[in-house]
């Protein structure tokens, strides 16, 4: 990472289950992490959290030096921030209190160092503008939990700098993430933008008596979702044209697609349909705690990315264009 600063020791603010992970995940890494939070309690809910990740975040892989040694709890977030190369933030989702944050956290970081937020919900235009030094403020929103997912969404401000953009996109990259960068801000970025469309549907056919809550979650993970774990959709579509690809698609498949998304409706939330949801959801988990679901789901997880991994290796003469699809 020779275009960058060296980053050797990161600051977690707010360690939360976003924050925990995110702490969890650098430390695998084999990084130096300082966390700060002023909840009561958090140094010793942050470390049992990246105690029970560790099981999981070994079965994954560490990196050389990786230890849970090397976690700080520092009481003030000048503390933390002092010695920061690299500061990702997980604070509350409010404008007021996130850019007062990111004000003091200008002032307490070096002025070389990037401060990144894990915000889903706000953009960086509102969170960078009272700091002082705002071409070094980023999105970096992970996909939860961030010490297994390794989906991150980087979008910059108005004011944060094409190199800082750059040099984060590098830096998730150089960790094993696969970051994707996004051109304009939009609420809810990207992922959780897709995430609600699906949904918006599956709402709207519970709704309309098409089908239980129970089908339509397996119609999503054994039907495209099954494919979507290996390739995106337009990819998946480029297999649909046949011999033509995605060519042939666009020209004779593409008109049915588009007649069948003006079908498209919008639902409408009401009391009963959320019950119609919570009945149905709770009719699948059955006994399973949510805790429980959560560790069945990435014992999954670890093992689709080791699958993953495995038929990278498999692929390693191919161009890497080429292997984005099993990398």
């Amino acid at each position: 990472m020779s275009s960058i600063k060296p980053i050797h020791r990161i600051a977690i603010v707010g360690t939360g289950v976003i924050g925990a992970s995110w702490a969890a995940y650098y430390l695998a890494r084999g990084f130096d992490v300082v966390a700060t939070d002023p909840a009561p309690g958090a140094e010793a809910n942050l470390r049992k959290y990246v105690e029970d990740a560790w099981e999981t975040l070994t079965t994954v892989g560490l990196s050389d030096n990786a230890s849970i040694d090397r976690l700080y709890f520092a009481s003030s977030m000048k503390e933390a921030l002092g010695n920061a190369d690299f500061v990702q933030e997980n604070g509350p989702e409010r404008p007021d209190f996130k850019i007062k944050l990111f004000a003091d956290m200008d002032d307490a970081t070096p002025p070389d160092s990037i401060i990144a937020s894990s915000s889903s919900g706000l953009t960086m235009d509102v969170i960078q503008s009272g700091c002082k030094r705002p071409e070094r403020c980023v999105i970096g929103h992970p996909f939860n939990p961030p010490h297994i997912i390794p989906l991150v969404e980087v979008v910059g401000g108005a004011k944060t700098s094409e190199q800082t953009i750059e040099q984060a996109m590098e830096f998730y990259s150089s960790i094993g993430k696969k970051p994707i960068r996004l051109y304009k801000a939009l609420p809810g970025h990207v992922a959780n933008r897709l995430q609600a469309a699906l949904y918006k549907e599956v709402l709207y056919l519970v709704q309309q008596g098409v089908l239980s809550v129970e089908d339509a979650d397996i119609a999503v993970c054994y039907g495209p979702g099954l494919r979507w774990g290996v390739m995106g959709p337009s990819l998946q579509w480029h297999l649909g044209g046949g011999d033509g690809g995605i060519r042939h698609f666009m020209e004779h498949l593409m008109v049915p697609l588009a007649g069948l998304i003006s079908t498209l409706e919008t639902p409408e939330v009401t009391a009963e349909l959320k019950q119609t949801i919570v009945d149905g959801v709770v009719r699948e988990a059955g006994s399973l705690s949510v805790n429980q679901l959560a560790q069945e789901e990435n014992k999954v997880l670890v093992g689709l990315l080791a699958l993953r991994a495995k038929a990278s290796e498999l692929q390693s003469g191919i161009p890497d264009q080429k292997r984005r699809l099993v990398a």
